[in-house]
């Protein structure tokens, strides 16, 4: 039976944060294989997911033209439109829409197997739910396309390259072949492998990806470190099956864990930024 990202039991806590400045050791030749899952720790899906759900907003809000953002990152809608969710009359904030998002994608991937495509026109239209309005299909397969417009952290491609000179690099990542393929050209890397959730018929934190990976990698785990920003989809259930792992704790737009649901792990090592994986792996420019 294909697992699902039912088949691991929810984390409920939030997430434990290391101090920036706390001391770190990892040591280099312990590791052939680096994998990284992408949205979110190479990707800045926060900025993808924003700019695609206000798109859909303001079509469905009745929002014409660039909507200005207030200090607490809502934007005012015309008079006369109104929210369910939100206050009449206004946009959704950013922490708004990433709480929804969070709340809502692992909801639907755990349901059954659907491609990625899928998943997120369901999602947007469960965020549409909590956020008070209402896409169409059209607005929902916008979101979906979306993915491989969402842009790369600008310290993403630098330190792909560094670290390529030394390990062999793979991509476990919740997403389908011809999404990630647009956002392979974004990263300018010729990752060794890649896993998709299309590959393998499911969405981490179950873990096929990491299976899946192993099995075509032929490098053992103790072997393989696993680097990610998300506690719940990567951190967690890579951890439980014995990988060292660095957690990307990226500044978030949103309030607690942003885009994704809160999840108690303890990765190897805390940094915030990909530029300080490869400055733990002692690779200079």
């Amino acid at each position: 039976m294909t697992p699902t990202a039912s088949d691991t039991p929810a984390a409920t806590r939030a997430p434990r944060r290391q101090p920036a400045n706390a001391p770190v050791h990892l040591d280099p030749g312990r590791f052939d294989l680096l994998t990284f899952d992408c949205y979110g720790t190479l990707v800045d899906w926060e900025a993808g997911i924003i700019a695609a759900a206000r798109e859909a907003c303001a079509v469905r809000c009745l929002v014409h033209g660039p909507a200005r953002a207030s200090a607490s990152g809502s934007a005012p809608a015309p008079a006369g439109s109104s929210a369910r969710g939100t206050p009449a009359g206004v946009v959704p904030s950013d922490a708004a829409i990433l709480s929804a998002f969070g709340a809502a994608e692992h909801v639907v991937q755990a349901e059954r197997y659907r491609s990625y495509r899928e998943v997120l026109a369901l999602t947007l239209r469960r965020m549409g739910s909590a956020l008070g309005f209402h896409p169409g299909p059209a607005e929902c397969d916008a979101f979906a396309a979306s993915v491989g417009d969402w842009p790369a952290f600008p310290d993403t491609v630098a330190a792909l390259r560094r670290l390529a000179r030394r390990y062999r690099l793979g991509i476990v990542s919740n997403v389908d072949d011809d999404l990630f393929a647009r956002t392979r050209e974004r990263l300018h890397t010729d990752f060794d492998w890649v896993v998709t959730a299309q590959q393998v018929g499911s969405y981490k934190p179950a873990t096929a990806h990491f299976e899946e990976m192993a099995m075509r990698s032929g490098i053992p785990r103790e072997r393989t470190l696993h680097v990610a920003q998300s506690l719940f989809h990567d951190i967690a259930p890579a951890a439980a099956l014995g990988y060292a792992t660095v957690h990307v704790d990226r500044p978030s737009r949103g309030d607690g864990s942003g885009a994704t649901p809160p999840a108690h792990a303890r990765p190897d090592v805390t940094v915030h930024d990909m530029a300080s994986v490869a400055g733990l792996l002692e690779l200079s420019e």
